[in-house]
């Protein structure tokens, strides 16, 4: 991610980067669970380090897991993969999920997001998932916390009250602008990646602000 950011031309270090497997892994940590099987992207992984990783995109099926995590597989989703996990969670596994995004954009054009992945295995299953990053208005709410350090070390003292200031910036109508608004954030939606103007329209969703692209805020 990091690296993908200064491609960009945004000057980042690795600290300054709070993502959804930052937050499901906290999530876990703080409820005693140690054995996780992932399905996640192999870059991902370096982030459960902490974890006994078992199955899924891990690999090895050693053992059954206390958790299954879902996150960004993409075109790695097959049936088998799917009902792997079915089983897991069948088997008494908790469903944990970093995001339950509808689509994005990817490289053929609109695809499938994880969120239709994660609600096949509550339908199947019967067991909601928890779900870890947006829209979860504690995953925006933990970002907010992450900012205070280096807002400290600059002389400033963050307070509550400068939440309603922070935007979160996205393309996603639901999980970025509704998911922000919905934890006192503002919600500014570009119109790039999977922007449609009657999906704006039709969705009954009010951005702050509309940008023709992230660029708009240099």
């Amino acid at each position: 991610m990091v690296e993908r950011l200064r491609d960009g031309g945004i000057d980042i270090e690795r600290d300054e980067v709070f993502t959804a497997v930052y937050a499901g892994a906290d999530w876990m940590k703080r409820r005693g669970i140690e054995r996780v099987a992932p399905f996640v992207t192999e870059d991902a992984l370096e982030d459960l380090k902490d974890f006994e990783l078992v199955g899924g995109t891990a690999g090895e099926r050693s053992a059954v897991p206390d958790a299954v995590l879902i996150g960004d597989v993409g075109e790695l989703w097959t049936h088998t993969l799917l009902n792997e996990a079915f089983r897991y969670v069948m088997d008494g596994a908790q469903l944990v999920a970093l995001q339950v995004g509808r689509y994005w954009h990817g490289p053929t054009g609109v695809e499938v997001d994880a969120g239709a992945y994660v609600a096949a295995l509550e339908y199947a299953t019967g067991q909601m998932a928890t779900v870890c990053g947006k829209p979860n208005a504690e995953f925006f709410e933990a970002a907010v916390r992450s900012l205070e350090p280096a807002e400290r070390r600059n002389g400033g003292t963050p307070e509550p009250t400068a939440i309603p200031s922070i935007a979160m910036v996205g393309d996603d109508l639901w999980a970025d602008i509704d998911g922000a608004q919905r934890a006192g954030l503002q919600g500014w939606l570009v119109r790039t990646g999977k922007f449609s103007e009657d999906t704006l329209a039709s969705s009954g969703i009010r951005p702050e602000r509309v940008l023709d692209s992230v660029a708009d805020l240099c």
